[in-house]
């Protein structure tokens, strides 16, 4: 969904771009409850390997979810350079481990295109669209193919 007009009348959105797997992704920013600096998690008994485990974020225990190895890419050893991207994934909030956050882009509707078709049904699910931007392909990533009804965390 886009949110507001340019001054040219095209419409807008704000997006969070970080790294992962060595790529780049972005996140529409109203996704994004808060960014934070990477801290050891609890593992979670019998959870998906893609679940690092948890963390008790001001009271609240917060799933941390391994971007990459959800992505089908080899699990992260996180260090204090990665990132949690704290996000909200249908009704549950959701960490994200990525290696680190980029920048906020402003992205056009005309500015995105479509998943290539050489991609799986699976790549669909989780990358709505990719902006092609200053010599950067950025995917976009689709938060609703990462809900808890389309997945178990």
């Amino acid at each position: 969904m886009f949110l507001r007009d340019d001054r040219a009348g095209a419409k807008t959105r704000e997006m969070i771009t970080f790294l992962v797997g060595g790529q780049e992704f972005g996140i529409d920013v109203m996704s994004v409850r808060e960014i934070r600096v990477w801290t050891p998690a609890t593992p979670i008994a019998h959870a998906p390997s893609y679940v690092v485990g948890m963390i008790n974020l001001r009271g609240v225990v917060l799933p941390i979810v391994d971007f990459a190895a959800r992505l089908g890419f080899p699990p992260t050893q996180p260090t204090s350079r990665h990132a949690i991207l704290v996000a909200e994934i249908g009704k549950q909030d959701v960490g994200l481990l990525v290696e680190g956050v980029s920048e906020i882009l402003s992205v056009a509707a005309d500015e995105l295109q479509a998943v290539p078709d050489v991609g799986s049904d699976s790549t669909r699910e989780f990358v709505s669209g990719v902006l092609a931007k200053q010599g950067r392909m950025i995917s976009m990533v689709s938060i609703e193919g990462l809900s808890p009804a389309s997945s178990s965390f």
